[in-house]
């Protein structure tokens, strides 16, 4: 397993690198963050040897098992927040994350300023966008995002650096990150959070900064 997750680490980062190309972009210009969740430490230890150092996971809870002991071995690592956020767990998610993508509502958003005002931390923020208006989804619609992104600019005083979204398992990805690029062009937003192992190449074409990629790393999850 730890042998095969470093051979497809590096065969992403390759199509990372090729998709960059293709784009006109300058290589490196797109970060990796390697989805770890529902693995084990002992699944997620190669990769970091490996010099993978940008991670992301969906619940609080299940971080903060395996990161705090991880971290004493890897103090470099990059801790991104990609799943739902929940008012309960701000204050432990302010505390384990570097990054979050998913701010959708404004009971979140002031809960994190008020969080991170208190634990003196800054933490880089994204909007998490519902494109496809799913409404089993969160995410701010698209006609509210600008909205949104300057409420939380100017009443709670949150430094957003981008967008993310997770299109309709049904959809062709493509339109959903052409609106999401210019939804965060028209805020002047610099980071776009879009793409996980099926479409990141797409997503790079399109301008995504930060690719979520899981289970073309780590191989199928265990849901059990």
């Amino acid at each position: 397993m730890s042998a095969e997750a470093v051979r497809r680490l590096a065969e992403i980062h390759t199509r990372i690198a090729r998709a960059e190309e293709d784009a006109g972009r300058p290589e490196g210009d797109v970060t990796l963050v390697a989805v770890s969740k529902t693995f084990e430490v002992e699944d997620i230890r190669p990769v970091l040897q490996a010099g993978q150092l940008v991670f992301g996971e969906n619940r609080v809870q299940e971080a903060q098992k395996k990161w705090p002991l991880l971290r004493e071995e890897f103090r470099d690592v990059e801790l991104h927040l990609i799943g739902p956020m929940q008012s309960n767990k701000v204050k432990d998610a302010v505390a384990l994350f570097d990054v979050i993508h998913t701010v959708d509502r404004e009971k979140i958003a002031r809960a994190l300023a008020e969080e991170m005002e208190r634990q003196g931390q800054t933490l880089d923020l994204l909007v998490q966008v519902n494109t496809g208006a799913e409404p089993q989804k969160a995410g701010v619609l698209p006609d509210d995002t600008a909205d949104f992104v300057t409420r939380c600019r100017e009443e709670f005083g949150l430094a957003v650096k981008g967008l993310m979204c997770i299109p309709p398992v049904e959809d062709v990805a493509a339109p959903h990150f052409a609106l999401l690029q210019k939804l965060a062009d028209g805020l002047e937003l610099p980071w776009l959070s879009m793409g996980m192992s099926a479409d990141f190449e797409t997503a790079v074409g399109f301008g995504a900064t930060h690719v979520r990629v899981g289970s073309a790393i780590f191989g199928a999850r265990d849901y059990g």
